[in-house]
């Protein structure tokens, strides 16, 4: 790593790890020096296609890579544990796709090995890192609505998904909750922190995955949290947060909104746009960002997404799942997930 430029490997060959690349090429101090899969064909293909230098057809082989400053995990979440733990044991730096694990023990294991090795780990909550998300955030701690009394925030997307597509397959933690139904926990945790109890019904599809799950998320101050997800109908993936003397609402794609709408009692609603110069907010650059700028400050961990943070989302990520009743094939028998609830207060 030098002032000028980030060096990163790329952890997989999927769809979200092409659209991550296309953004790093697109900053001038982000570096892609090479690329794995389990696949030396699909490695390699990616890698022509990318401009990518070195290509392995094997994870251990990026992992072992010194010249890698940051790896990208872009597995199915059903080997996150396994990838970001392998190239953390290594002494890579990793930034690890949401949702960071299948369940909170996978997630305490990946904390503590990045604390282990003093390596730097991030989960990859691009929401958290949008200028106009973190603009929410500091105007609710800042009272501008007064004390929060509800959020709500939900993301579902019509499909349909054949049984044998990863959304419907057990074997990969798959279902609405893990892949969309982390976005509006999060979102709700970013303004409220971790839940003193949840509440959760679902939908189950025959392999045994969740089709849509809506949860009550609730806290001592008396705020509740409704958070819906789904991959069997479109929602109109908005949020909004009410406080005491006012609302703040998001509207379409509220994980990279674009503007907002402050409407405080007694005002006219006030609309945020977002800073052209910050770029667009549909974007995977803001997290990139991020993750460059601590490890040049030599930190271990972002602010932004703090690894407390995340496992309190996999917490009740967790304890969701207790309640609808989703297991997946790949758990450990001693993954207890009513032991994995939130505290209470």
């Amino acid at each position: 790593m030098t002032a000028d430029s980030v060096r990163w490997g790329i952890l997989a060959t999927g769809g979200i790890a092409a659209t991550f690349t296309a953004d790093l090429l697109d900053l001038p101090d982000a570096d892609v020096v090479a690329v794995a899969s389990r696949s030396e064909a699909s490695a390699r293909a990616f890698a022509d296609r990318f401009g990518i230098p070195r290509a392995y057809g094997d994870w251990e082989a990026l992992a072992r890579d010194s010249d890698i400053d940051v790896v990208y995990v872009a597995t199915p979440h059903s080997a996150h544990r396994a990838a970001a733990g392998l190239c953390l044991t290594a002494g890579r730096n990793v930034l690890c796709e949401k949702p960071f694990t299948l369940n909170v023990r996978e997630a305490e294991e990946l904390v503590a090995l990045a604390r282990e090795h003093g390596r730097f780990l991030m989960e990859a909550m691009w929401m958290y890192c949008n200028p106009m998300i973190r603009r929410v955030r500091d105007l609710v701690a800042d009272g501008a609505i007064g004390e929060v009394r509800t959020v709500q925030a939900d993301f579902g997307i019509a499909g349909p998904f054949p049984p044998s597509h990863r959304l419907r397959d057990p074997r990969q933690g798959g279902g609405a909750l893990l892949d969309l139904g982390v976005y509006p926990v999060s979102f709700a945790q970013l303004l409220l922190g971790e839940p003193a109890d949840v509440t959760a019904r679902a939908l189950l599809s025959e392999e045994g995955v969740d089709l849509q799950t809506g949860a009550v998320l609730s806290w001592e101050s008396g705020a509740l949290a409704s958070v819906h997800c789904s991959i069997v109908s479109g929602t109109p993936r908005t949020a909004s947060v009410t406080g005491s003397h006012g609302r703040i609402d998001v509207p379409h794609t509220f994980f990279h909104p674009d503007r907002f709408v402050l409407h405080r009692d007694g005002r006219e609603p006030q609309e945020f746009a977002a800073d052209p110069a910050d770029g667009p907010c549909n974007t995977f650059r803001h997290e990139a960002r991020e993750v460059m700028r601590a490890l040049r400050a030599g930190e271990t961990e972002s602010p932004l997404v703090p690894l407390d943070g995340t496992l309190a989302v996999m917490r009740t990520l967790d304890a969701i799942r207790d309640r609808i009743g989703v297991r997946y094939p790949g758990e450990a028998p001693d993954d207890d997930l009513t032991a994995r609830l939130a505290p209470a207060g």
